[in-house]
């Protein structure tokens, strides 16, 4: 029985490896294409990075599965479907479906990090102000380029702030991975509301969005494979 258990172990670390290869190796050429302005290669290997990193979350955690790694693999679904809609729908409905998926993207993600919130930042309220400024300063600063769309900017703001703060109960992976993905988050709302673009700016917001989102599942596979009993007591 201890055998096969760990067999089926081994198994899984080599699987969730063989899956992070391939992401690794897909995100190069994503970024590369995006370096150089190649669109076709760019917009084929975007929609392929969630799949491959919930593959490797899958196949880095064993049966039965929790509620966290269900809920994480829920919301690299939406954030899945965050990436893909721009690739089909332009102008303002595809910016409100990219909006609306990562926003529920964030939302799963934090019901997913909130049995952990009593080993998270919001114990601490000075360490939820500098989240809090650090949303507000975003919004201000995209409110005039925003227009119409403020209300869905301020939510979404709320909600990628909510989940970066519980995201720092599941240790040092998850509040770096909550922090980098408030960077990219950031960084794409700037841009779309013409307050700040910078060079190779695609490259930027790509380069953040992969290294938070892989973080968060490292986080999560952590959490899931043996996280402490206080830091889940209601």
């Amino acid at each position: 029985m201890r055998g096969s258990i760990g067999e089926a172990a081994g198994g899984g670390k080599t699987s969730m490896r063989t899956g992070m290869a391939a992401l690794v190796m897909i995100g190069i050429i994503h970024l590369t294409a995006q370096w150089f302005g190649i669109g076709l290669v760019a917009e084929l290997t975007q929609v392929l990075l969630m799949p491959l990193l919930a593959l490797a979350l899958w196949t880095g955690t064993s049966a039965p599965r929790g509620d966290l790694v269900r809920l994480a693999l829920i919301a690299l679904g939406f954030s899945w479907l965050g990436d893909t809609i721009p690739r089909f729908v332009g102008g303002e409905p595809g910016f409100l479906g990219m909006l609306g998926s990562f926003l529920i993207a964030q939302l799963v993600y934090a019901v997913a990090f909130w049995p952990w919130r009593h080993a998270s930042l919001l114990r601490r309220p000075r360490a939820v102000w500098i989240y809090l400024l650090v949303a507000v300063v975003v919004v201000v600063l995209s409110a005039s380029g925003a227009g119409a769309l403020l209300p869905a900017v301020m939510v979404y703001a709320t909600a990628i702030c909510a989940m970066a703060l519980l995201a720092t109960g599941l240790g040092r992976l998850g509040a770096i991975g909550g922090a980098v993905f408030v960077v990219s988050d950031s960084l794409i709302a700037l841009d779309s509301f013409g307050v700040l673009t910078l060079p190779a700016h695609n490259v930027w917001v790509m380069a953040t969005y992969l290294v938070a989102q892989v973080l968060v599942v490292f986080a999560v596979r952590r959490a899931a494979s043996g996280a402490p009993a206080a830091a889940r007591r209601p």
